[in-house]
């Protein structure tokens, strides 16, 4: 699926800067949240809206791949930002994948006057003005961008990580609940890296 690039209006004026913002890994067993934030031009939308960007889930990871590169070579600024296992274990989901939302965006330089942010939910504590847009990456080029720059990141992090924690089958999974994975917890018990507030994580 393309994204059109008018489907969501943005601020008016053509001198603000917008970040699409979106967050990976929120339903694994194993491993940080990760998310992206992007700031493009209008210029750089419109040529990755025509390359191919889309939601990363609707992608293959050789796509991702190039897309990466493509994305990485237009955009004004992108970073990364995460919220470790302990974090997910103490806060919970919801408010790691906001509180890595946040990170990514804190890092963005120039600032964005602007973020249009993936989910139904707006990410405490940011000064800047925000707008939650559900399924947001098939709405915005900007947060599909996002979305496959923090996928690409994670899985890649998940794959380095593979070989500490054997047994799970992680460079296959990426950390998500797979019945390899699951019968590897069922075997070894969960790792450092493994969120004990998932139900599947726990033993008795």
């Amino acid at each position: 699926m393309q994204i059109k690039t008018d489907v969501i209006a943005t601020p008016n004026s053509l001198d603000q800067r917008v970040a699409g913002v979106d967050e990976v890994g929120r339903g694994a067993l194993f491993g940080p949240v990760v998310a992206a934030a992007v700031i493009l031009t209008e210029t750089a939308e419109v040529y990755l809206a025509q390359a191919g960007v889309t939601d990363s889930k609707q992608l293959s990871a050789a796509e991702r791949l190039q897309l990466v590169k493509q994305i990485q070579a237009v955009a004004l600024d992108y970073q990364i930002g995460m919220a470790s296992v302990r974090e997910i274990d103490r806060l919970n989901i919801l408010q790691a994948s906001l509180l890595a939302m946040r990170r990514a965006i804190d890092r963005l330089n120039p600032k964005p006057d602007f973020c249009l942010v993936d989910g139904n939910q707006r990410i405490p504590n940011l000064i800047i003005p925000q707008q939650p847009l559900i399924k947001g990456d098939q709405k915005s080029v900007a947060i599909a961008a996002a979305s496959i720059l923090a996928k690409v990141w994670r899985d890649q992090l998940i794959v380095r990580l593979a070989s500490k924690y054997p047994g799970y089958d992680l460079a296959a999974n990426k950390g998500y609940g797979t019945t390899k994975h699951r019968l590897g917890l069922q075997q070894l018990g969960a790792s450092s890296q493994h969120r004990l507030s998932f139900s599947p994580c726990r033993f008795p």
